[in-house]
């Protein structure tokens, strides 16, 4: 299988970490990829660099509805099997160049939403009729947004309860990227998972840690990659969270916020150490539904009935 296949993740959840295990993976050398140096410039499909070179059209002209109305037609473009007038630009959006051209990774924080003529905006099957989806306790990404963010947690928490939460969808200055519908953090998910114009396959990030050859594994298969239990092991050990870590503690990691830890735990359940119940009674109110549904156990459900007298 070639073309290219979503990574499709609320921010914060694991995606990156995939990434480098995926880029660890293609690497010839069996040594840690430098986390600065992936074979990539700007690994996200929102993307402006990718978006300009392929459409030929300079994405800070337009405005964020307009630049909208062009991505299908940028990964569609990405899809194109034959014709090589697209593999540069795809080269910007994707995580690493396959030397056996199996199937590329693209990582995107947009939730599944739909453009008012009824075009999907990640271009439906005919761009990638595949996505990887990771998720991971959203107790747990509450934390690490607020860092990520630069913000308190009970605003990080507002964020992900908020349906118009964006990224990069501001109208005062430009990003690198563009505009990134995230929706209420369960309506990311459900906009994935309930769409049906694409396969999806589920990933949490809990099992990403608990068995990360098996969990990494099984999503790599999904998305058409090859490879042995051997290698997935290999890159594995040189993606772990204390490599990485010690990368950042060595030099400053570009996907960093300005000032902030990007590798700041890597750990699952530490919101028990980092929320006050107010908070996780807040999450857990908001969240109640897609919690459920993906098997994250709430406290309401953790704690013994009441006795009356």
């Amino acid at each position: 299988m070639t073309g290219f296949c979503w990574l499709a993740s609320y921010p914060k959840s694991g995606n990156t970490w995939f990434r480098l295990v995926a880029a660890n993976l293609a690497a010839e050398s069996g040594q840690p990829v430098d986390i600065n140096n992936i074979p990539e410039s700007g690994g996200i499909a929102s993307g402006r660099g990718a978006f300009d070179t392929t459409l030929l059209v300079e994405s800070g002209l337009l405005t964020h509805d307009e630049a909208d109305t062009m991505r299908p037609m940028l990964y569609r473009g990405w899809a194109e099997p034959e014709d090589g007038t697209f593999e540069n630009a795809m080269s910007l959006a994707s995580d690493y160049v396959d030397p056996e051209r199996q199937t590329r990774l693209v990582k995107t924080h947009d939730a599944w939403t739909v453009l008012p003529d009824g075009t999907p905006l990640m271009g439906g099957a005919t761009a990638s009729a595949r996505a990887i989806i990771i998720v991971r306790d959203p107790r747990d990404v509450a934390a690490s947004l607020a860092n990520h963010l630069g913000v308190d947690i009970d605003e990080a928490i507002a964020f992900m309860a908020d349906g118009n939460s964006t990224f990069a969808g501001g109208v005062k200055g430009q990003s690198s990227q563009l505009r990134q519908r995230l929706l209420r953090w369960g309506d990311f998910y459900r906009s994935w998972l309930d769409q049906d114009d694409i396969l999806v396959h589920l990933v949490r990030y809990e099992d990403m840690q608990a068995d990360p050859v098996a969990a990494i594994g099984e999503a790599l298969a999904f998305a058409g990659r090859t490879t042995s239990l051997d290698a997935l092991a290999r890159a594995v050990d040189n993606a772990s969270f204390e490599r990485l870590r010690t990368q950042e503690d060595d030099g400053v990691f570009r996907e960093a916020p300005p000032g902030r830890r990007f590798f700041r735990q890597g750990r699952s359940g530490g919101w028990r150490d980092e929320l006050t119940a107010d908070q996780v009674a807040s999450i857990e109110a908001s969240q109640i539904d897609m919690m459920d549904r993906l098997g994250y156990i709430r406290i309401a459900q953790d704690a013994p009935p009441e006795h009356k007298e």
